[in-house]
């Protein structure tokens, strides 16, 4: 069962920043040599990721924000960063990350770029360094720390945050006079009069986001109010259940889609975005959940014809911003070591995430590195900077908690009950621990 969860895993983090990454670069021919004989006899550190390499004879080539970085480690340290790129065509069936776990532990490369899930597990397997030694990672905010340690080590590094929310339609709240919601039951107050108004469906879901709820509602106190060590640590061992923390969001789930608030049928079939996306930019559905970097992109919420805010989801709490981080890992026993890690400390140097950020309009991982972005953005960026987050990945954490929620999600929305789902969370806890 654990296999199976963690396989689909990947699949979840649409919109985050391994495949953000992806859909940015331009593809280069597999056979394109890009690296001088000069630059082959020096100093090589390899990393492997979802990107190739940008042509550089080609003429006005986009570089990636990623890029960018890399490039000034290259010129700072002398060195060159050889990109090793995970394709579909070349893995067949196998999802990346399953290349990059066999690539990992077979020690193929130096630096790798990491979901969530593949972080955890190697993490706990010893495969990865602990980068808590690099000089930039003082300057880092509390939560990349908090999501990627494992045993005491930091295992993996982003280059951004990515946070999960809301995405309003304000034009039709203010149309029936309705605040932005605070708290669950804020929000069942304003899809009940969104219904009222001939709205049949308030919010568009699909099949891979709706664990953002159950996460939100959960987590609230684990993460915000005090004694999260502690808390995980009970978690890690079976002295509390997971199911508990996860039976309240699993409930709400179900009472949303009983009143209709949801549609669960078109929900489970809804792909990101893709699904639900057209119906919200058509204003017919004023509320759909989708990652920050959807509000910048012309392909998804980017250029709506109506005013729009991204709010964290409601808790107990009140807006509570939903945080998934991919990262950069180093092999443990990496051949270039000494260069790798001197590449990624330059990689999230100050100098270096400003520019990535101000490049894709992110969050960045540095507490010292502050980028514009749009109004609509504003609360959930004001949430991050006073520190109030869950974590939708937590390394630190033995039960996966992104693909498994959402998977156990999607039992509910196929019609299973909520005490099935609480013991599939039991059996998933159970077995995990038992290892």
């Amino acid at each position: 069962m654990k296999r199976n969860l963690r396989r689909s895993a990947a699949a979840v983090l649409a919109g985050g920043m391994i495949l953000s990454a992806a859909a940015c670069v331009p593809k280069v021919p597999a056979n394109k040599n890009l690296i001088s004989r000069q630059e082959e006899n020096g100093r090589v550190v390899t990393m492997f990721g979802p990107t190739d390499r940008s042509n550089p004879d080609a003429m006005n080539a986009a570089r990636t924000a990623q890029e960018q970085t890399v490039i000034m480690a290259e010129k700072q340290l002398e060195l060159t960063v050889q990109f090793r790129t995970y394709t579909a065509e070349d893995y067949k069936d196998r999802t990346y990350d399953e290349v990059c776990l066999d690539r990992v532990r077979s020690n193929m490369d130096d630096m790798y770029l990491l979901n969530p899930d593949a972080i955890q597990a190697l993490g706990e397997e010893g495969q990865l360094a602990d980068l808590s030694g690099l000089d930039s990672v003082k300057n880092l905010r509390d939560v990349v720390k908090t999501a990627n340690m494992v045993d005491g080590k930091l295992v993996a590094i982003p280059q951004e945050i990515v946070v999960y929310g809301l995405f309003i339609n304000q034009d039709m709240f203010d149309r029936y006079g309705l605040e932005v919601p605070e708290t669950p039951e804020e929000l069942l107050d304003c899809c009940r009069v969104f219904q009222e108004n001939g709205i049949e469906t308030p919010i568009g879901a699909n099949r891979w986001w709706l664990e953002n709820f159950v996460l939100a509602i959960g987590y609230a106190d684990l993460y915000n109010g005090g004694d999260t060590d502690r808390k995980i640590a009970a978690l890690n061992s079976g002295e509390e259940k997971l199911s508990d923390y996860m039976r309240p969001g699993f409930e709400y789930l179900q009472e949303m889609i009983d009143r209709g608030y949801i549609d669960a049928a078109k929900a489970y079939t809804y792909e990101a975005i893709d699904g639900e996306g057209p119906d919200f930019l058509a204003q017919k559905t004023p509320i759909v959940m989708a990652y920050w970097g959807a509000a910048n992109a012309e392909t998804a919420y980017g250029k709506p014809e109506f005013n729009m805010t991204v709010i964290g989801f409601p808790s107990s709490r009140g807006q509570m911003p939903v945080v998934s981080l991919s990262g950069y890992g180093i092999s443990d026993n990496a051949e270039h070591m000494e260069d790798a890690m001197a590449t990624l400390n330059l990689m999230i140097s100050d100098e270096a995430l400003r520019v990535y950020s101000e490049t894709n309009k992110v969050i960045s991982p540095s507490k010292n590195v502050e980028t514009e972005c749009i109004d609509a953005l504003k609360p959930l960026k004001n949430k991050i900077n006073e520190n109030i987050y869950v974590l939708g990945s937590n390394a630190n954490m033995k039960v996966e908690q992104w693909g498994n929620i959402c998977l156990i999600v999607r039992d509910l929305l196929n019609g299973s009950s909520v005490d099935a789902c609480m013991e599939k969370f039991d059996r998933l806890q159970e077995e995990i621990l038992a290892k």
